[in-house]
């Protein structure tokens, strides 16, 4: 018994690496359950790539709402999912040792759609209030990111709970990110069309009908997928006592899991990084590039990039293993980051290059975290009905935490320069101190930022064990 988790997983540092690494390569998961799991993100996508991409710019130039209150608008909402995501998780797990699976919550989230409409949605008179739409929109956000955590959560904690070990455990989450590209490509392809230059909330509203009928008839797909690789045990209850308050097992999971808190750590910049990005897209392509509707474009380049690399990416890993390919892709993301200062001076040519490498690091971004999070929880755990679904909440509370952070240090950039917020319709000249804040936002602070992200990766030590006992 361990007595830290009054469970019978041993510490850490008394697992077998081999144990952890051997348990299968997932050839034997079929493949027909593992598309129709995969394909429950691309409904994922799109809400984790229009917010980030749009709501910000929504907000500034549609609505008319300040940087600095149309920052918070977005911050307040993530900072409750620091909170909302660890509960979710203990939920999960507390569902799974009751009912012996995820689903019923994994099927509350697909409640989702309404909520995402409702986020642009913003009626008249409200709209003609800066402070009020600002209220709107934070307040419905906080209802959307719920439902997606409902669904996230649960649906994330799917390849821990399989039996599957370290290649196969990235073969699973490579066909997760293929499909999560797709929605993403999605999203920040149709998004922008849609909601065309930000000229009116009606426009910004059938982008999100469109797009959330998308979402939810995905949603439901990945349901039966997770229904088909996790056929439900028979429920034992034997977890449910083990489970304490939401907020403790994110002190236990981060105090006791050393690679784990690492990984969390290096996660929240890179997932602030890429949010950063998103954010700041449609104004490089507005006022740095000349070109509003280059926003499609651009977006196009940092995201299909993935459909191509993600195989390639998983193969390599397959020799270099998962923590040197993932401090590569952070390497290069930072110097493609840099590579955009050249702005319009360069062409057009060199911002989508550089745009690209971005696309082929941020698939490695996206696929080596994701998959080594099982890893971890394996090695500290190895109980797949215990507190899976509590590590997926810490998980899922970082990725959210960046989102949040991603957009709002963009706006304390643009507040900082001066940016002037407009309405529908409006055209606003900006400061020459605008230009230079949106300049330096969308190029040097992700760089910085993912340096720093690369720096604290370098401390993970946990993949160099498995590709030892693999003989990798």
């Amino acid at each position: 018994m361990n007595a830290a988790t009054g469970s019978e997983a041993p510490l850490p540092d008394e697992r077998d690496p081999a144990a952890v690494a051997d348990a299968g390569d997932g050839a034997e998961v079929p493949r027909p359950a593992l598309v129709r799991y995969a394909l429950g993100s691309a409904g994922m996508g799109v809400y984790v790539t229009v917010p980030g991409l749009l709501l910000l710019y929504f907000l500034t130039d549609t609505l008319g709402v300040t940087p600095w209150l149309a920052g918070l608008a977005l911050l307040v909402p993530k900072a409750v999912d620091i909170v909302l995501h660890p509960y979710v998780g203990s939920l999960s797990d507390r569902e799974r040792a009751r009912r012996g699976s995820r689903l019923r919550l994994l099927t509350a989230g697909c409640a989702l759609a309404p909520a995402f409409v409702a986020l642009f949605a913003v009626p008249g008179p409200v709209a003609d209030r800066p402070w009020a739409a600002a209220l709107w929109v934070a307040a419905w956000f906080v209802v959307a990111n719920a439902l997606f955590a409902a669904y996230q959560v649960p649906y994330l904690a799917t390849p821990t709970d399989m039996e599957t070990g370290y290649h196969g455990r990235t073969r699973v989450l490579s066909f997760r990110m293929v499909v999560l590209t797709v929605g993403i490509l999605v999203g920040g392809a149709l998004a922008p069309l849609l909601a065309g230059e930000g000229d009116s909330v009606g426009r910004y509203v059938v982008m999100a009908l469109v797009l959330g009928v998308f979402t939810v008839v995905f949603q439901y797909v990945g349901v039966g997928g997770v229904r088909d690789l996790l056929p439900a045990p028979a429920p034992t209850g034997t977890a449910v006592d083990r489970h304490g308050p939401a907020l403790a097992q994110v002190r236990d999971v981060l105090r006791r899991n050393r690679p784990f808190r690492v990984l969390v750590s290096c996660y929240l910049l890179v997932s602030t990084t890429t949010h950063l990005v998103l954010a700041g897209l449609p104004y490089y392509a507005r006022h740095e590039l000349d070109r509003p509707g280059f926003t499609t474009v651009l977006m196009a380049a940092f995201v299909a990039p993935a459909l191509l690399t993600t195989p390639l990416w998983f193969r390599l890993s397959r020799t270099w293993g998962k923590q040197r390919c993932l401090l590569l892709c952070q390497g290069f993301f930072a110097a493609g980051a840099l590579g955009l200062a050249a702005g319009k001076a360069a062409g057009l040519v060199v911002p989508v290059l550089c745009t690209l490498v971005l696309g082929v690091c941020f698939a490695g971004l996206q696929l080596f975290p994701f998959s080594m999070v099982p890893d971890t929880v394996r090695a500290a755990d190895g109980d797949e009905t215990g507190r899976t679904g509590a590590y997926t909440g810490v998980w899922t509370a970082t990725e959210a935490t960046g989102a949040a952070a991603g957009p709002y240090l963009y706006s304390a950039a643009l507040a900082l320069g001066g940016y002037a917020a407009a309405r529908a319709g409006e055209e606003v000249t900006q400061s020459g101190g605008a230009h230079t804040a949106i300049l330096l936002g969308f190029t040097l602070l992700p760089a910085l930022l993912m340096a720093a992200a690369l720096a604290v990766q370098s401390r993970y030590r946990l993949d160099a064990e498995l590709t030892r006992a693999r003989g990798v």
